[in-house]
């Protein structure tokens, strides 16, 4: 092993016991691991890093107790009228990083190029993933940033409006016969993200798939017929 791949993994494990740690206490997992409490605690902080040896021994023992998908329903907060807010997982670096593992995993033979999402909210996964597949992440905004002389611009009326709304994309930011990942937190009616699949005939550039941390209702479904590529979601919500 590589002493980059041996530091990845390291710090893999120190989300892997920040994670754990939200669930379990210092006392469980010091009863699961046969650790001490006052290593996990170092590790946990990132005061001291495990060998490389141990490294591997915990991932192995530890990673069966964490479900990705789980831990997110568990953060996702439902109002009265059945609207979600899904900051409390956006704001976990230490989840968001697993699944961007995940992710990654999925896509990595697929020599991905480049990232796409839409501003804001996609832009937290868009990072993640983008850093796990070593590479850029771009993403299109809803108005036009002064100093940027050229843009792809795709409007679409979203079904819960009556408006139409722009999306802009810097012509830089997508190249011919580059392969993008589209991402992004949520996927509803899939307005954006069939602008951003509009984006990339214009530029040239070819989609190899989609992921999203939640969709709503069977619209991934109609997107992989559509236009024929991965498109997968971490939880789907009917």
């Amino acid at each position: 092993m590589s002493q980059l791949k041996s530091v990845q993994e390291k710090l893999r494990l120190v989300r892997v016991l920040r994670l754990l740690k939200k669930t379990y206490t210092y006392e469980e997992l010091s009863r699961i691991t046969g650790l001490p409490i006052t290593v996990l605690n170092r590790y946990v902080r990132g005061k001291v890093l495990p060998s490389a040896e141990r490294t591997r021994e915990l991932l192995n023992l530890l990673l069966p107790y964490i479900n990705i998908e789980e831990e997110v329903k568990r953060r996702i907060k439902f109002d009265e009228y059945g609207f979600f807010d899904n900051m409390p997982v956006l704001s976990d670096t230490s989840l968001m990083s697993l699944i961007a593992e995940d992710v990654a995993s999925r896509y990595m033979d697929k020599n991905v190029d480049k990232v796409l999402t839409a501003a804001t909210d996609g832009i937290a996964l868009g990072v993640h993933v983008a850093r796990e597949l070593s590479v850029d992440v771009v993403y299109a905004k809803k108005k036009k940033e002064v100093g940027v002389e050229k843009f792809y611009e795709v409007s679409y009326v979203p079904s819960a409006s009556g408006s139409v709304t722009t999306l802009y994309l810097p012509h830089w930011a997508l190249k011919k016969g580059e392969n993008i990942l589209i991402v992004d937190d949520v996927i509803r009616s899939g307005e954006t993200q069939r602008a951003l699949l509009e984006m990339c005939r214009r530029a040239g550039a070819k989609p190899v798939g989609m992921f999203f941390l939640i969709s709503v209702g069977d619209v991934i479904d109609h997107l992989k017929k559509d236009y024929s590529i991965p498109v997968e979601s971490l939880i789907r919500l009917e």
